[in-house]
């Protein structure tokens, strides 16, 4: 295992360390020089030193499967990703001004609904929306924002330039493990960070607690944050405990909760102690078994009364989900232009939605070609990789876009960016995406960098956690 950066080949795909077999890229160039003095026997010392960091840190991620629910540990790999800070400040503003559109839209939809006057976006889409709730309709939320936490998936085509790929405003997950990449690479690589000038990530814990008390009924300096957590046996339990210990608050579930008279109260050994505001990192359906649903053990009953008389802020707020619909992504870039009166400064990928007829039509015709996303789902489950699909899985497929059309969009399938990952005999190329999080109060901040996800089985396309793929600590470097 020693890296040979002249048999390192990906192909039609844009690398980003290597321009071409042998040639780095220029920002990239001391990283690989480095590496590729690296003895096979030391390779292999950072590898298992990043491994038992992982293991002595308690990185962990949980799995389903059929077989059950496996707990495993974090997969890393140890050559970072490295994004000039020159590309990043076009990139974090793109995404902060798609934060800002998506955010009026959510607040037009549960108020004036003038998109729909306008006949910008169809009506017709949010009546069928899953995550569209009756209940939000007249609410303003603190600031007029629905979604405080934004996770917005990210790809590098061919071309080198940045595409979205899609929204995550509901519970968007993943930054407690680009915070800790970090922590691993530095206990791996120490020497590295001295050839580099490389943003900070650490400041997000803060960013985030400032963010939620922004939305606090009442204007405290330490208002009382909770996290509320489904429990264990959740696959992202290791970043609420996180979160919670890094932002001082306190992890909660449920049954730690109680509502009286509309406000909401934390159990604790010295009696109720008043919550201002609730980091949910469970669905809307499960907060309330009074409104949604009657059998959720993992909510507060009567959290939802406390949310809408304004005695308890919520982030993300009930809601916030509509705009987090793999269809209405097909419409960003015109609510961009609406609300902002901008251009998109990062575009979405060609995409056709299957709501309408003929685009539906071209979607039937060419399974072969696209990947098939259902409206809400997440986390890569029910969706067809038509290229890399049987014949049978795609006629089984065509019967449900067929049943169904609103609930399904289409792209053709891109060609992601690779970067490379230790390999057993070399550094080997493989598909990546990225997950940087955005917060959005009274302002507005944005991660240098985010979670790199990674492909680990070669020439697959799958990134997510919950499917196997791994992930690598992101560098933003100053040029």
């Amino acid at each position: 295992m020693a890296i040979n950066w002249k048999s390192y080949n990906p192909g039609k795909f844009h690398d980003e360390i290597i321009s071409s077999p042998g040639n780095p890229r220029r920002v990239t160039r001391a990283l690989a020089n480095y590496l590729a003095t690296l003895s096979p026997e030391e390779l292999l010392q950072r590898r298992e030193s990043a491994t038992a960091a992982i293991k002595s840190m308690g990185i962990t991620f949980t799995v389903y499967s059929e077989a059950g629910n496996i707990d495993r540990e974090w997969p890393f790999d140890l050559i970072p990703r490295i994004i000039t800070s020159k590309e990043w400040d076009v990139t974090s503003q793109g995404l902060e001004q798609r934060l800002r559109a998506l955010n009026c839209f959510i607040n037009d939809v549960y108020n004036d609904g003038k998109i729909f006057k306008d006949k910008v976006v169809p009506k017709s889409l949010i009546r069928k929306s899953e995550n569209f709730r009756n209940i939000c309709k007249g609410i303003k939320p603190k600031h007029g924002v629905w979604a405080n936490v934004c996770g917005t998936d990210l790809i590098r085509g061919g071309d080198g330039k940045f595409y979205v790929l899609e929204d995550n405003l509901r519970v968007p997950s993943g930054v407690s493990y680009m915070l800790e990449n970090r922590n691993v690479t530095k206990r791996v690589f120490p020497e590295l960070f001295e050839n580099y000038d490389i943003l900070p990530i650490t400041e997000y814990p803060g960013q985030l607690f400032d963010t939620l008390a922004d939305i606090s009924p009442e204007p405290k300096e330490y208002p009382e944050v909770v996290v509320l957590t489904p429990g264990i046996y959740n696959s992202a339990y290791f970043e609420h405990s996180f979160l919670a210990q890094r932002m001082g608050a306190e992890l909660v579930q449920g049954s730690d909760l109680v509502v009286e008279d509309d406000h909401v109260f934390m159990k604790t050994i010295n009696g109720l102690a008043a919550v201002d505001v609730i980091y949910r990192r469970i669905d809307d359906l499960f907060l309330d078994p009074s409104v949604f649903n009657k059998d959720s053990t993992l909510g507060v009953k009567g959290l939802m009364g406390a949310w809408l008389k304004g005695n308890v802020g919520l982030a993300n707020a009930p809601g916030a989900g509509v705009a987090d619909d793999k269809v209405v992504y097909t419409y960003v870039p015109k609510i961009i232009k609406y609300y902002l009166g901008e251009d998109p400064i990062l575009p979405n990928v060609q995409s056709y939605i299957c709501s309408d007829k003929k685009q539906c039509q071209h979607v039937l015709q060419n399974l072969d070609k696209l990947v098939v996303k259902p409206a809400n789902e997440s986390g890569g489950y029910g969706m067809l990789m038509g290229p890399q699909a049987s014949k049978k899985e795609r006629e089984a497929f065509a019967r449900k876009i067929k049943a169904d059309p609103r609930n399904y969009m289409a792209q053709p399938l891109i060609a992601l960016s690779t970067a490379p990952i230790m390999g057993d005999k070399n550094a080997e190329p493989r598909h990546i995406d990225l997950r940087p999080f955005i917060l959005q109060g009274s302002s507005t901040y944005v991660t240098s960098g985010g979670l790199t996800r990674v492909a680990m089985v070669k020439g697959s396309y799958v990134v997510n956690s919950s499917q196997g793929g791994g992930s690598k600590d992101t560098w933003i470097v100053k040029d």
